[in-house]
């Protein structure tokens, strides 16, 4: 047996030479925005019938309970000592007063969504049936929607100079965009972006399980009920969850829930993220999502259809939210 060296002739096996060797393969997978796709996944979910039934029941009897404790303890303590037990009726009263001017508020906040409903429609119904009069309508609750706002007065005077000389529904109903849409359109692209750049924040740099999940669903729902209040629709707490629903509705009703690989090459480094930091390729994906879901709430609030102003690019808006946060390179 030699103990020297041994030496291996590689001059006939030219593919095994470093440079021809095949590319390791890639096996880590593509960000998906799994917190953002589990946020959006149960707040559309519907509640069934059972749940439906449960929950009313059971609220209907906790009612009923706390109602009837609730009389009883004052009618003893009205027996016992009479000032103290005055007191507390007065106390309970109260609050059933509080309780009732709650429901009136959220039954405001219902009416209110309910308007832009029906401005959306019935601007959609013009349009189809190229209605001059109708759109005039339409033109005049919406200048009626927005007469209190301060940053849209100039908007109101253009409109009201210039609103004879279109002849056309669509020319009016554009016209009417541009001047009083606009900025409010500014204003709810500034809340997409802001929701996009904390959600992609706590996606890359909150490590826990659940946290990214939470802190997208909370920054999507004070993102919707922002935007919602732009437009003119202030929405409770029922009638936020009724507009939550609506959105992610229509967000799967156009197929915008799934996350394509044109999403992450779409973004500015994207692709880059994605290789370098699993966790800085989610935010970057949800940022996305988020953005999309900001989207589908302007269609979904804004009381006329995009005509003249174009409908929101979200790479474009995720590009602007992001820009600085994640390093590209």
């Amino acid at each position: 047996m030699s103990n020297g060296p041994v030496l291996i002739d590689l001059d006939e096996d030219r593919a095994a030479e470093p440079d021809r060797a095949p590319p390791v393969p890639d096996d880590q997978p593509r960000p998906e925005g799994r917190a953002m796709q589990a946020a959006m996944a149960r707040a559309a979910r519907p509640p069934s019938r059972l749940a439906r039934a449960f929950w009313a029941l059971a609220l209907g009897l906790i009612g009923a309970a706390i109602s009837v404790a609730a009389w009883d303890f004052a009618a003893g303590l009205i027996a016992r000592a009479p000032l103290l037990g005055y007191v507390v009726a007065g106390m309970g009263v109260a609050l059933l007063i509080v309780i009732v001017l709650i429901a009136l508020r959220e039954i405001a906040a219902f009416a209110r969504l309910g308007r832009l409903d029906s401005l959306r429609s019935a601007a959609s119904a013009a349009l189809a049936e190229e209605d001059l009069s109708g759109a005039r309508a339409t033109v005049t609750r919406l200048s009626a929607l927005y007469a209190g706002r301060d940053v849209l007065q100039w908007g109101q005077a253009r409109l009201k100079e210039r609103e004879a000389d279109q002849f056309d529904a669509e020319a009016l109903l554009g016209l009417a965009e541009a001047e009083l849409l606009a900025p409010l359109d500014a204003q709810a692209l500034q809340e997409i972006e802001l929701a996009s750049r904390q959600v992609a924040t706590v996606t890359a740099l909150v490590p826990l399980a659940l946290a990214d999940v939470a802190g997208a669903l909370i920054a999507n729902l004070r993102m919707i009920r922002r935007i919602a209040e732009i437009y003119g629709g202030r929405a409770g707490v029922l009638g936020g969850w009724r507009l939550t629903r609506a959105v992610m509705a229509h967000l799967v009703a156009t197929g915008a829930v799934a996350v394509g690989d044109d999403m992450i090459s779409s973004v500015a480094g994207g692709s880059m993220l994605s290789k370098l930091s699993r966790r800085f390729g989610e935010g970057v994906v949800n940022g996305a999502l988020t953005a999309r879901v900001g989207v589908a709430t302007m269609e979904v609030c804004r009381p006329l259809p995009f005509l003249r102003v174009r409908r929101p690019s979200v790479s474009g808006l995720v590009k602007r939210a992001l820009v600085g946060l994640f390093p590209t390179r």
